[in-house]
């Protein structure tokens, strides 16, 4: 969309109705909606603006919210583990409404019609632009999985999302995916691009010889007579969940004891709001908010939940506020302190969903998209198939992306089982709606995306089930390590999540009959993390299955039957 302010959006979707033009009423009503939607009052003198998990959208896209999110032991009824009407009701949504449809699955493919595609770097460039313009001095804050999830950031090595991000204002960053492009790429982009421009922060990556620090802990910074530090934390599973021989030198970790000096050295130099930018994950940030001193609010990501409000933590040195704000570029959240005689006396909180239809494209940031997207316009057009049914990925067990590659992988190469990582990520597409090379590679675009065939016995298999479960399932959120449920297609099980690990996978079967400990399985997957795996790239496999199918029909999802989940609200 070309540059127009919001009256003039209006004005046009009513001269359009009036003509007789393809506008139903619900979209007029969607864009009324919006046009109180980004009305913020500014609040207080401490301004802080925060996106997180991106993974390289630039373009307006469709994103599902997923109806499995299970919260296990104690967080079992408590955000981010909330979904559907749970969700709203919780945080008093009204069904229905745009906001409903930014939060929830609910309704999806007619909400989608409706309130069109959410993101888009050109409209939150306008919508952070609107913003700063109001509230002077307000930091940008990136919590990370920014250089990583699209083919031309793979393509680039990162390069378009840097570059998109220096245009955007961003301040401060953290990170986990990035490293995935390897240390060196990513120490080239610190120490050249972002030199004086944005602080790349993680108080928990030390050298893995001398425990010397990596990158700066936190950036200290004035705003309106204030000093703000924001301390950056990095995923610290990076090395676990991600390829090791990527950053060899480099440990990770949650570090709670160094975070705590962090916090401390932070107050002495004059701190007076501590902000600690995360990519631990809400249930972890949940742990850490009881156990750390000293924070005043955690701005979280890695789990991708859109949770409306903070959660208010209580701990020995008072409260944190901690918050989590979604993926895809589909929120910006608002964070206001008013800081009277060194201490925060209120703070506003509003987590905004970034609709494309209602926010014009900023020219400047749209150029350069244009820009980067050029050199491959024929190849990321590409149709390769059109889908009947929504393909969506986010899910604690499966989604029906994840289920299609999961059918081309097994189909293509012969295999009895096939496993998919439980990757967060990934775009989603409407029934009727041409699957393109690009959206293949939203869902696929890794820098260690082999294919593969492997023989495993069941017992293998079931120890592999039983490690990812409790890297999900644990109770104990300093223990959940990885993303969601790996994928699984043709093997059928029953899962029980608040077993003890060696318990939760039971009566695994395929075809109907047990899977044998002893006897040996062919099982397709992707994404191997062990260094010199070879394989051709999973796109290219999916992709060759697409061009056969020309016309995928819906999908039927492979999940494991739940015990013990009657009731659960992270589950529809």
């Amino acid at each position: 969309m070309s540059s127009m302010n919001r009256r003039e959006f209006l004005q046009l979707l009513a001269a359009a109705s009036a003509a007789g033009m393809a506008l139903d009423a619900r979209s007029v009503w969607a864009a009324g909606k919006g046009d109180a939607l980004y009305e913020l009052p500014k609040f207080g003198n401490v301004h802080l603006l925060h996106f997180t998990d991106c993974h390289a959208q630039l373009m307006p896209i469709h994103f599902r919210e997923p109806s499995v999110n299970l919260g296990i032991g104690g967080a079992q009824g408590k955000a981010p583990h909330l979904v559907g009407e749970h969700l709203l009701k919780a945080f008093g949504i009204k069904p229905g409404g745009i906001e409903a449809h930014a939060f929830t699955y609910l309704n999806f493919e007619k909400a989608a019609k409706t309130y069109g595609r959410i993101g888009g770097f050109a409209h939150l460039a306008t919508l952070v632009k609107r913003l700063r313009a109001e509230r002077p001095n307000a930091l940008l804050l990136d919590g990370g999985d920014t250089w990583q999830g699209s083919a031309t950031s793979l393509w680039s090595k990162g390069q378009d999302m840097v570059d998109a991000c220096k245009l955007l204002g961003v301040d401060i960053m953290a990170g986990h995916w990035e490293f995935t492009l390897g240390d060196k790429r990513v120490l080239e982009i610190v120490e050249k691009d972002f030199k004086g421009k944005i602080d790349f922060v993680a108080q928990n990556i030390k050298t893995s010889d001398f425990g010397d620090k990596v990158f700066e802990p936190y950036s200290l910074r004035e705003m309106n007579g204030v000093k703000v530090a924001v301390i950056g934390q990095a995923f610290p599973y990076t090395p676990i969940a991600n390829p090791r021989w990527m950053i060899p030198e480099w440990t990770f970790g949650i570090q709670d004891d160094n975070m705590q000096k962090t916090v401390e050295e932070a107050r002495g130099k004059g701190a007076q709001v501590v902000i600690l930018l995360s990519h631990n994950g809400m249930d972890v940030d949940l742990k850490m908010a009881s156990r750390v001193t000293g924070i005043d609010a955690i701005l979280g990501g890695h789990t991708h939940d859109g949770v409306p409000k903070p959660v208010i933590v209580k701990n020995a040195g008072g409260q944190t506020l901690v918050t989590n704000a979604g993926s895809n570029g589909k929120f910006l959240g608002v964070l206001d302190f008013d800081v009277r005689n060194g201490r925060i006396s209120d703070f506003r909180y509003k987590l905004l969903p970034v609709f494309s239809n209602l926010l014009p494209a900023d020219k400047e940031m749209a150029a350069l998209i244009d820009r980067v997207r050029a050199p491959h316009k024929d190849r990321l057009e590409e149709k390769l198939a059109v889908s009947e049914g929504l393909l969506y990925r986010r899910g604690n067990f499966n989604g029906s992306w994840d289920q299609l590659i999961l059918d081309a992988i097994m189909e293509v190469q012969g295999a009895d089982i096939g496993f998919s990582p439980g990757f967060r990520w990934g775009t989603t597409i409407l029934p009727g709606q041409a699957i393109t090379f690009e959206h293949l590679m939203d869902q696929t675009a890794i820098t260690y995306p082999s294919a593969t065939l492997t023989e495993m016995s069941g017992e293998q298999i079931k120890t592999i089930l039983e490690d990812v479960g409790d890297n999900l399932f644990n109770p104990d959120p300093y223990y959940q390590q990885g993303g969601d449920m790996v994928r699984v297609g043709g093997l059928n099980y029953t899962c029980d999540p608040n077993a003890k690990i060696g318990n939760r996978i039971q009566d695994m079967r395929l075809g109907g009959k047990p899977l044998e400990a002893g006897k040996k399985y062919k099982v397709a997957g992707w994404a191997p993390v062990a260094e010199g795996a070879k394989g051709e790239p999973v796109w290219d496999v999916v992709a060759r299955y697409l061009r056969d199918k020309k016309t995928i029909a819906p999908r039927k999802l492979n999940q494991p039957r739940l015990l013990g989940m009657k009731g659960n609200p992270g589950i529809a």
